[in-house]
């Protein structure tokens, strides 16, 4: 079965949408842009029109990508102390002179919408209420949706990035499932991934998991964005080659992206209605 990500993160959004409506005040996200990225550009614009549509107020703040960092941190604590705003984000990838991490450390967790600071994914790691990166976040409501358990599941995480692989362990964790996390240094990777009665591949190769790696009924959430060599889009797995071996999978496009934005505007919506009360 193939998992509509796109279907599922427009009920989200339809869901947020009558929420907002009900705050009584327009939630604000601020979007920090540093450079000229066309890739980032596009996914500004794909975020600034997503907000409009569900009636969060999306700001663009833009640099050039020559300020000092002193300019951008400035910036930062004055977007912080800013009442109409309830989550900051960094676009990333930012420019090589600049530390991107350090950055996102100006952020105040309240407002840490990506849920990449120290504070947040402290408390991730700790088991207690936090915004988590919206991917990983994307990744837990597409299973819960589709009434696929993780409780007591094996689940080979592919991937041990921030932004995904690390906090969507953490996250898989605290569902009580059995996490394996594998990566470039991994030997014998298909050993490990045809164990998974879940596998999770965000490693940024172009259809690198086929068959061989899969065990027969797995579930398979392909979380890459790759071109092939014909400059088609396409996942981190083979899907037409694995697509009758699995028991569900997501597609690419169409699966787990999505659900990243969407995750992002309910961490907003979340910032927000704490920040009310």
């Amino acid at each position: 079965m193939i998992i509509d990500g796109k279907k599922i993160a427009q009920e989200v959004r339809d869901s947020l949408k009558e929420k907002i409506a009900k705050l009584g005040f327009t939630p604000g996200l601020a979007i920090v842009l540093i450079g000229h990225n066309e890739a980032s550009e596009i996914y500004v614009r794909n975020k600034l029109k997503a907000c409009e549509e569900i009636g969060i107020n999306g700001m663009l703040y833009r640099f050039e990508g020559t300020e000092d960092e002193t300019e951008i941190i400035a910036c930062l604590k004055k977007l912080n102390a800013t009442s109409s705003i309830h989550g900051i984000i960094i676009q990333s990838p930012v420019p090589a002179k600049y530390n991107e991490e350090y950055l996102n450390s100006f952020i105040s967790p309240e407002h840490d919408v990506d849920g990449f600071g120290i504070y947040n994914m402290g408390m991730l790691a700790s088991n207690r209420e936090s915004l988590i990166a919206a991917t990983p976040s994307g990744i837990m409501k597409l299973l819960e949706h589709e009434n696929i358990s993780v409780q007591g599941k094996h689940v080979v995480v592919v991937g041990r990035s921030k932004i995904v692989g690390r906090p969507l362990a953490l996250a898989l964790l605290n569902k009580d499932a059995t996490v394996t996390i594998a990566h470039s240094q991994t030997k014998n990777l298909p050993e490990i991934t045809k164990t998974a009665d879940i596998l999770i591949v965000a490693i940024g190769v172009p259809k690198f998991i086929t068959a061989e790696y899969i065990k027969e009924g797995a579930v398979v959430i392909d979380v890459g964005t790759n071109r092939d060599s014909n400059n088609h889009l396409c996942g981190d797995v083979d899907f037409e080659n694995v697509l009758n071996k699995v028991s569900y999978i997501t597609k690419v496009p169409g699966g787990v992206g999505p659900m990243t934005i969407a995750m992002l505007l309910n961490n907003v919506y979340e910032s927000a209605k704490k920040g009310a009360k």
